[in-house]
């Protein structure tokens, strides 16, 4: 192998490590991967905001049951 190669093969080798290096400090920037959830869950919203409220409104009627479950339930101290 002549050096030449050694030389390019580093190179190309530096260039995939600086690239995958890039893309974990991009996965792992919190916040910016916070904010892309944002973008992504408003667009999803804009464009059909039904599934959005019937989600919404289930998890309101889960929470609502069990805050009543909770107060009416009998309290079992014996």
């Amino acid at each position: 192998m002549s050096d030449s190669t050694i030389d390019s093969t580093i190179r190309s080798t530096r260039a995939k490590l600086d690239s995958t290096l890039d893309a974990i400090e991009d996965k792992l920037n919190v916040p910016k991967q916070a904010s892309a959830l944002v973008e992504r869950t408003k667009s999803s919203y804009e464009s059909n905001p039904i599934p959005w409220i019937v989600g919404a409104t289930a998890a309101a009627i889960v929470v609502a049951g069990l805050v009543a479950w909770a107060i009416f339930s009998p309290d079992d101290d014996d």
